[in-house]
């Protein structure tokens, strides 16, 4: 498998950002890390060794930036300001890491998908429904979308435009348009440690439905845990799908 390391500069961020990239050609899909926030862990885990056939035949291109999630959601502090650091990354994302994926790929313009387990199933959805216009395609595994439940209750206009359960219902006419353009899977097991993801996940899948929302929901058994073997098995069965 073609495998390498990058350190992207970014203003946003303020330091460089690790990012693992896996693949020689194929649709670009950036992977979100979980709650530890490491750029490897998709690899650690095993997950491209599952997607070897997709990756090894040019079917997918994989990108896996690190995330600065322990200072912002899982973090501790004033909600507020822990938002702000979301919104920096979410700068990062969007004004340098695709623009940098589309220059890795020999593309002026790029559109990319995205997934991820845990707290990185919430990136995945979440880029998706806010940035229609860069993410074509989100397979979100796990998440949780109901953001407050970080925030201790406390919302503001930075945590409520990063809190799906609560701007997602909200979005009417050109914007919704914009947002139906994209597809977001939703994958939740009903197995240990799904408290709360899969409460989430039926309601998010709920509202976009409603909304007419490009989506699936897949409600995998009570066997399916928070954990990473159901992870790739879910990532082998949707992501086969989507770019097989």
């Amino acid at each position: 498998m073609h495998k390498r390391h990058e350190m992207i500069p970014s203003r946003a961020m303020g330091r460089h950002i690790h990012v693992w990239c896996y693949g020689h050609y194929g649709p670009p899909l950036i992977a979100f890390p979980s709650a530890a926030g490491f750029a490897h862990e998709w690899d650690a885990q095993g997950m491209t060794e599952v997607l070897a056939p997709l990756i090894n035949g040019g079917k997918l291109k994989l990108y896996c930036p690190e995330s600065n999630v322990s200072h912002t959601w899982t973090g501790k502090g004033d909600p507020a300001h822990r938002a702000r650091g979301h919104l920096a990354y979410e700068v990062f994302i969007i004004k340098e890491l695709i623009p940098w994926i589309a220059a890795d790929c020999h593309q002026d313009q790029i559109e990319v998908g995205a997934s991820g387990c845990s707290l990185g199933g919430f990136y995945a959805a979440n880029f998706a429904l806010k940035y229609p216009e860069y993410f074509n395609y989100a397979l979100a595994m796990s998440g949780r979308y109901q953001m407050t439940h970080f925030t201790g209750g406390f919302s503001n206009g930075d945590i409520y435009f990063n809190n799906p359960l609560a701007y997602v219902p909200n979005l009417e006419g050109e914007y919704l348009h914009r947002v139906q353009q994209t597809h977001v899977s939703l994958v939740c097991g009903r197995g240990q440690w799904e408290e709360g993801c899969i409460e989430e996940t039926i309601a998010l899948g709920e509202i976009l439905k409603r909304k007419e929302i490009p989506n699936e929901v897949d409600i995998w058994g009570r066997d399916s845990s928070h954990q990473w073997p159901w992870w790739r098995r879910q990532a082998l069965y949707h992501l086969g799908r989507r770019y097989g």
